[in-house]
C-alpha cells in the first residue's frame, strides 16, 4: 500500500505580475513551496485573479534572467527560481511592428517566446513567404527621435486580427505585399540595422511589444524560386536588391547601374497596368528566365573550343589589384571541363604550360561593353585557398561562348549538353541590353522619370537629371519588351551577375596578426581581404572544411580545412555568435534539395548556428 507523505519544503511567496490587469494593478503573492511545477503557478495564478479569459497563450517571464519558464513541467528549483524572483505573467504573442523591403509597414502579431528563426517561419506563414529560412530579422542600434516621430505617424496595415497559421489571402494585403516601393531611402535608413540571433527570442533581446523591426533577406542563396508561387518573395527581393544598388552596398559599373535605372523604370510602368499574382502573361519566356536566376548552368554539340585569349593568373600567395600590365597572351583550349593553355597556336599539339579544371570553381563576370572590356574571373580551388585567374576576351562573341563554357565546367558539364547555345545566347541578350541602342527611337524627355529613384548618389553627382534621362531611355529600349516578371527576374539575374553579390562583410583580427582584416562571408566560401588596398588574400571554400568552433570564453572563431589548414579570428565590429550563425547558417542552406518537403529541419539549424547558448 502507498502512503501520501506530502511536502516536506517550508512554503514562500511567489511575486508574479500579471501584465494583462494593467500597469497600476498590484502584482500577486502566490505561495509556492520549491517542489511546484510551472504549470501548478499558473494554475494558482489565474484561481487568483479571478478573471475569466482564455490564457492559453500566456506564459510566466523572468525578469531578472531575461528567459521565458515554458517547460511547464518542471519544478520551480530546477528552474533556479526562488523568493527574490519577479516573474511577469504576460501572452507570448505580442503586436509588432514590421517594415518590408518595399516600403510597407505591417502591425502584426508574433512570437516573443520563440526562437527567432521560428518567429520568423510565423510570419511567412502569414505573409504567403515560401523558404523564411533565407530571411531574419532586423533591428536598429538606435532610433532618434525624429525617426520615432516619423514612425508613430506611417501609415500601418493592421494584421493583429489575422490567425498565424493564414496565408496572404486578403486582397488587401495581397496588393499591399506586391506594391514596388517609390520611396527614395537614404544611406542612414539601413546603416544602423543589426541582425537579430536566431536561436534566442525577441524578449530576450530586449525587443517590446509594438516595436518596429525590419524582415529581410539575410542570406544570399534563393531556393526553388517559382514565380507562379513566390509572387511576394520576389517582390521583397527585388525592393532588397534594388536598394542595394541605390545605396551602393555592391559595386557595377556605369553601363550596368544604367540597365537597373531602366529596368526599376519599367517595372514601375508595368506594376501600374498590371497584377503580378493574376497575370501569367509571358510564362513561356519566365521558364528561361527561371534557369538563368537559378545559374542552371549549359554547353554545345561541340566538345572543344579554341581561342586566342589574353590570359593572366594570380596564384594564392601573392595576389593583387587587377592591372592591364599583368595580362599575358595566350593559346588557350577549352575541353571537357578543362583549360589548357600554351604558349602559341603552334605549340597547341605538345604539353600545355598549364592545364586547369574547373569543376567547382566560381565563375564571375568582369564586363564593360562601351569599354570593350569582357573579362572572366574564376576562382579555382587549391589545397591552400582559391587560385584567381582572369580571362580577358577580344569581343562579345568570344566572351559568350567562354563564359558559357566555364559556367557549364564549373558544375562538372562539357560542352556536349545540349542547352550550351541557349546559354550563349542568353549571355549575348545580357551584352546587348547594356550596349548603345541609338538606331531605336526614345522618347528623350520624359518627365516621368526620376532618376534620383532610379541611379545611385555616384552617378547623380557625376550626371545632372537631363544627362541622366536619354541614356535610362536609351537602356530602356532593350527591355521595354519584358512582361513585368520577367523584368524582376532579369534584374535579379544581373544583380546576381555582380562580381560582389552575395558577400556579407565583418571586420576581424586573425589569430597572430597585428592588424585588423576583413573577413567577406559568401554562400559557399570565406574571403580574406586586405583592409588597407582592399585584395583577397586567401579563399576558404566550405566543402574542404572538416570543422568549426567557437571559444565563447575568448569570443574566438576557430575552423580547420582540409590539408591541415586552421585559421581563427575574434570578430570587431559584431559579435562572434553573428558570424557563426552566418557560416552555421550557409551550411544549413546547402543541405537543401528540392525533392524535400517544406518542413524545415530545425534541430540542424540551430545546431549548425546556435552554438553552446542554443544547446
Amino acid at each position: 500500500f502507498l502512503v501520501s507523505l506530502g511536502s516536506s519544503m517550508a512554503a514562500w511567496d511567489l511575486t508574479v505580475t500579471v501584465e494583462d490587469l494593467g500597469p497600476d494593478a498590484p502584482p500577486h503573492q502566490i505561495s509556492v513551496t520549491s517542489d511546484l511545477h510551472i504549470g501548478g503557478v499558473i494554475l494558482k495564478l489565474v484561481e487568483q485573479t479571478n478573471l475569466k479569459k482564455d490564457w492559453s497563450d500566456h506564459s510566466l517571464w523572468w525578469e531578472q534572467k531575461q528567459q521565458w519558464l515554458l517547460r511547464t513541467g518542471w519544478t520551480l528549483d530546477k528552474c533556479g527560481v526562488h523568493a527574490d524572483a519577479r516573474l511577469v505573467f504576460t501572452p507570448q504573442h505580442k503586436p509588432l511592428r514590421l517594415g518590408l523591403p518595399n516600403g510597407a509597414t505591417l502591425k502584426m502579431r508574433a512570437c516573443f517566446s520563440s526562437p527567432v528563426f521560428r518567429t520568423v517561419m510565423g510570419i511567412c506563414r502569414v505573409l504567403n513567404l515560401r523558404h523564411p529560412e533565407e530571411l531574419s530579422l532586423l533591428r536598429p542600434v538606435e532610433e532618434k527621435k525624429k525617426k520615432k516621430d516619423k514612425d508613430s505617424s506611417e501609415e500601418l496595415y493592421d494584421l493583429t486580427d489575422v490567425p498565424l497559421t493564414a496565408g496572404a489571402q486578403n486582397n488587401t494585403l495581397k496588393k499591399l505585399l506586391m506594391h514596388y516601393c517609390s520611396k527614395v531611402w537614404s544611406q542612414q535608413d539601413f546603416l544602423m540595422l543589426l541582425w537579430l540571433d536566431s536561436s534566442r527570442s525577441l524578449m530576450q533581446q530586449g525587443i517590446q511589444e509594438n516595436d518596429k523591426l525590419w524582415l529581410c533577406f539575410k542570406y544570399y542563396t534563393y531556393h526553388d524560386m517559382d514565380p507562379k508561387y513566390d509572387a511576394v518573395r520576389l517582390t521583397q527581393l527585388y525592393e532588397q536588391a534594388r536598394w542595394a544598388i541605390l545605396l551602393e552596398d555592391i559595386d557595377c559599373t556605369e553601363e550596368e547601374m544604367m540597365l537597373f535605372g531602366a529596368l526599376q523604370y519599367h517595372i514601375g510602368k508595368e506594376s501600374l497596368s498590371q497584377d503580378m499574382v493574376s497575370s501569367c502573361q509571358g510564362m513561356d519566356d519566365l521558364e528561361s528566365a527561371l534557369k538563368s536566376l537559378e545559374v542552371k548552368m549549359v554547353g554545345d554539340e561541340r566538345n572543344t573550343v579554341h581561342n586566342n585569349l589574353i590570359f593572366d593568373h594570380f596564384p594564392p600567395c601573392r595576389p593583387k589589384r587587377l592591372t592591364l600590365k599583368g595580362y599575358k597572351q595566350y593559346w588557350c583550349k577549352f575541353q571537357d571541363t578543362s583549360i589548357s593553355y600554351y604558349k602559341s597556336k603552334e605549340d597547341r599539339y605538345g604539353e600545355p604550360i598549364q592545364q586547369l579544371n574547373l569543376k567547382g570553381c566560381e565563375v564571375a563576370p568582369d564586363v564593360n561593353v562601351a569599354g570593350q572590356k569582357f573579362c572572366i574571373k574564376l576562382l579555382i580551388p587549391a589545397p591552400e585557398g582559391m587560385n584567381e585567374i582572369y580571362l580577358r576576351c577580344e569581343n562579345e562573341k568570344q566572351y559568350s561562348q567562354w563564359m558559357a563554357a566555364c559556367k557549364l565546367a564549373s558544375k562538372g558539364l562539357t560542352l556536349l549538353d545540349s542547352s550550351y547555345q541557349s546559354e550563349v545566347k542568353n549571355i549575348q541578350t545580357f551584352l546587348s541590353m547594356q550596349r548603345s541602342s541609338s538606331a531605336a527611337p526614345t522618347a528623350q524627355t520624359d518627365d516621368s522619370i526620376n532618376t534620383h529613384s532610379l541611379v545611385s548618389p555616384r552617378y547623380q553627382k557625376k550626371y545632372k537629371p537631363k544627362q541622366l534621362t536619354p541614356r535610362i531611355l536609351e537602356a530602356y529600349q532593350n527591355v521595354a519588351q519584358l512582361s513585368l516578371t520577367s523584368a524582376i527576374l532579369k534584374f535579379l539575374q544581373i544583380w546576381q551577375a555582380l562580381p560582389d553579390f552575395g558577400i556579407s562583410y565583418f571586420m576581424v583580427r586573425f589569430k597572430g596578426s597585428r592588424k585588423d582584416e576583413v573577413l567577406g562571408i559568401a554562400n559557399n566560401r570565406l574571403i580574406r581581404i586586405d583592409l588597407g588596398v582592399g585584395d583577397v588574400v586567401k579563399t576558404w571554400r566550405y566543402n574542404n572544411m572538416r570543422q568549426w568552433n567557437v571559444n565563447w570564453d575568448i569570443r574566438q572563431v576557430a575552423i580547420e580545412f582540409d590539408g591541415n589548414i586552421n585559421i581563427a579570428f575574434s570578430c570587431v565590429n559584431a559579435d562572434c555568435k553573428v558570424v557563426h550563425e552566418y557560416i552555421g547558417g550557409y551550411i544549413f542552406m546547402s543541405t537543401r534539395a528540392r525533392q524535400q518537403s517544406d518542413t524545415l529541419n530545425e534541430e540542424l539549424f540551430h545546431k549548425l548556428t546556435g552554438g553552446h547558448e542554443a544547446l
